[in-house]
């Protein structure tokens, strides 16, 4: 069974996007979005767990909550695929279950 994870908060305030790695399962999605989307930068202090968890399973930002935060893309850890909208309407839909981590 797939499961689409989403991320809204910071990896700086809580620990959220750490435990979605760690117990996500293998090829499950990940989506960063709001204040999640810090948690895909490079050279951050989780950045080094998020590339580990690329083996695994897909990470994917949302692009309008990059720009609105002022990130530009180039600052993104290499495997990240950035979505729009509907990207992210799609993944609900590709994945059986969604798990919102907060």
């Amino acid at each position: 069974m797939s499961t689409l994870h989403t991320v809204n908060k910071s990896p700086f305030d809580r620990p959220s996007l750490q435990t979605c790695l760690r117990l996500a399962g293998k090829d499950h999605a990940v989506l960063l979005f709001e204040d999640g989307v810090y948690g895909a930068l490079q050279g951050s202090t989780v950045a080094d767990t998020v590339k580990k968890a690329l083996d695994t399973v897909s990470i994917y930002v949302l692009g309008a909550d990059l720009k609105a935060r002022g990130l530009s893309e180039d600052k993104l850890i290499d495997g990240i695929k950035i979505v729009d909208y509907k990207g992210f309407v799609e993944l609900t839909v590709e994945n059986d279950k969604v798990n919102a981590w907060l």
